[in-house]
């Protein structure tokens, strides 16, 4: 038997496990280094196996995988249109054929290497069905599950190149020889069963990420005939998950509108104290944080939806007497697009929930409101105050508190590429804005190879398992994921329009932690010299060293400051200004 020299086996071995390397810490580059990556990966696994078929078991199998892995290189280099989807589909499908071969080529050799053989012939489909079941995450298929295989591949040629081989070995042996053959085939075993079992911890992750991802039920579908009036209460229940034992919540679905008056259909949780006192209760009406932009992201899906957003402070207000009206917004439950950043749908959201939350006949609502909200609800909160006036002055928003809100957003798209996974908040924004603005065009701002994976991660929410791809997605990109600064032509133009720069008639306390990394204080300060320059009364407090969100935390600084204001609003006090 002729084996080929041991440096080229381990040359080809070495080879192989760099680019699966490269494919799996590098795979957002861009579309021309990707799909190269993947030819010369092709390339190389067919002359792996071509420089290790004399020695293998079966002969033929190796030169027809050979032949497979050179076939399908040919497929991906010609066929331009193809598309990481299409790639993806044909490298499950490799995958699974190339096991499928390793376990009918197992029918010759020794007793072990029968059983490495279909060892990893069932490593290799498992693998390949693990492709195919994930078509939302395209390129980490191409990335990290075939760059997985080309790793393993290099680690088992390279082994091959520098084992110990038995001068008695023949691919028909059937005996196990003693001596340095035998302890060998006894580590190709091994190997092999490595290889499954991570192959199947693969799987076993592959599941848990996949599994409690949360789906709207009947209660967010919109009943067939909807009135065209915003704030009305379409349907109701009572509702338990994560509620104080002090207190009493309904899941409301009402009516609302979008940009341009649109009609929509929203939800929202309402929570009251279990023992109301005399008299109508004054309303906080809660604009929550980022949850995604994905309809499955309301927090009232969610197990615990007094948690996901951020909520603060909710046993203070279920004490002081309060009733907390919290939007999940349009598109988060509800039929989408979501309005993510986007400050008509967002401040409409939160007026017709008050509206819809006085229709309820177990409540005796007080015409007062104050608006809390943080981050993404911050800017809601502060496009509310906008708005009330004009759109639902029966609404009488009597203050704002906008925590670490999201104002200067051009400001804050800018410093996104600064900020660890601040490409997933991008991506909320540029599939937000795409759908809702017909002249901006979101391939037009999203460079090529970053474009899947962009819309693969706005589909999925922060509470649900899945975001753990979105975290490592966003980390692996090298650059940013524009291929042009988001504050010029119609993207900039958009973001602008949404700044929350109209007065407020309302008192305004705006709150910022002095350590946040994603809404800078710096820009911060910026907002708040603009919004005093409209006049009206705005207090501005810092935290030195909060963060993010650690200022709408429990133990934050912020929560006394922000029940005493909300107690002197609905008390009457007058209010101060630091501008």
């Amino acid at each position: 038997m002729h084996v080929l020299p041991r440096w080229l086996a381990a040359a080809v071995g070495v080879l192989t496990l760099l680019l699966g390397a490269v494919l799996i810490f590098r795979p957002f580059a861009s579309l021309a280094v990707l799909l190269l990556l993947v030819v010369v990966a092709l390339v190389v696994m067919a002359a792996g196996e071509l420089t290790d078929a004399p020695q293998a078991a079966n002969r033929t199998v190796a030169r027809l995988k050979a032949l497979g892995w050179l076939a399908l290189a040919v497929v991906v280099a010609g066929w331009p249109g193809l598309g990481i989807r299409g790639i993806a589909v044909l490298l499950g499908v490799a995958l699974i054929v190339d096991g499928a071969l390793d376990v009918i080529g197992a029918v010759r050799g020794s007793t072990t290497e029968r059983l490495a053989a279909v060892l990893h012939g069932v490593a290799a489909v498992l693998l390949g069905i693990l492709a195919l079941a994930w078509p939302d995450v395209t390129v980490i298929v191409i990335g990290v599950i075939f760059g997985a295989r080309l790793i393993w591949f290099g680690v088992t040629t390279i082994w091959a190149a520098v084992r110990p081989r038995s001068s008695e070995a023949t691919p028909d042996t059937v005996a196990e020889p003693a001596g340095p053959g035998a302890i060998a085939r006894s580590w190709h075993v091994l190997r092999a069963a490595a290889g499954l079992a991570l192959t199947l911890l693969l799987v076993v992750v592959s599941l848990k990420l996949h599994a409690g991802n949360p789906v709207p039920d009947a209660f967010y579908t919109a009943p067939d005939h909807v009135p065209s009036e915003p704030g009305q209460l379409l349907r109701t229940e009572p509702f338990d998950r994560a509620v104080p034992d002090t207190a009493q919540a309904w899941r409301i679905l009402y009516t609302t509108t979008r940009d341009e008056g649109e009609p929509a259909v929203a939800s929202a949780l309402v929570v009251a104290p279990k023992e109301l006192p005399d008299g109508p209760r004054p309303v906080i009406a809660w604009a929550h944080g980022t949850t995604g932009a994905a309809e499955g992201c309301a927090p009232s899906l969610l197990d615990d939806p007094f948690t996901a957003g951020a909520t603060p402070a909710l046993p203070q207000v279920i004490d002081n007497g309060w009733v907390m009206v919290a939007t999940d917004y349009v598109g988060l439950g509800t039929e989408g697009p979501h309005p993510y950043l986007i400050g008509q749908g967002e401040g409409r959201s939160v007026l017709d929930a008050v509206r819809a939350a006085h229709q309820l006949d177990d409540l005796d609502l007080d015409d007062r409101t104050v608006v809390w909200g943080h981050s993404q609800g911050g800017h809601a909160a502060l496009w509310t105050g906008q708005l009330a006036d004009s759109y639902a002055p029966d609404d009488t928003v009597i203050g704002v508190a906008a925590l670490a809100p999201a104002g200067n957003l051009t400001g804050l798209i800018a410093n996104l590429d600064e900020v660890t996974g601040g490409s997933l908040f991008a991506s909320f924004v540029l599939d937000a804005y795409s759908a809702t603005y017909d002249d901006v065009d979101f391939d037009h701002y999203v460079r090529p190879a970053a474009r899947i994976p962009v819309r693969e991660m706005a589909a999925r929410c922060l509470a649900e398992p899945e975001v753990f791809v979105s975290v490592i997605t966003s980390l692996l990109f090298d650059k940013s994921i524009l291929s042009r600064p988001a504050s010029e032509g119609a993207l900039g133009k958009r973001l602008a329009e949404n700044v929350p720069l109209d007065p407020i008639s309302a008192p305004v306390f705006i709150a910022q932690g002095e350590a946040d990394g994603l809404i800078l204080p710096s820009a911060q300060r910026a907002y708040v010299r603009q919004r005093c320059g409209l006049g009206g009364t705005v207090e501005y407090r810092t935290y030195p060293g909060v963060d993010h969100v650690g200022v709408v935390g429990n133990d934050s600084p912020l929560i006394p400051d922000l029940l005493a204001w909300t107690q002197d609003r609905l008390d009457g006090r007058p209010a101060t200004s630091t501008c």
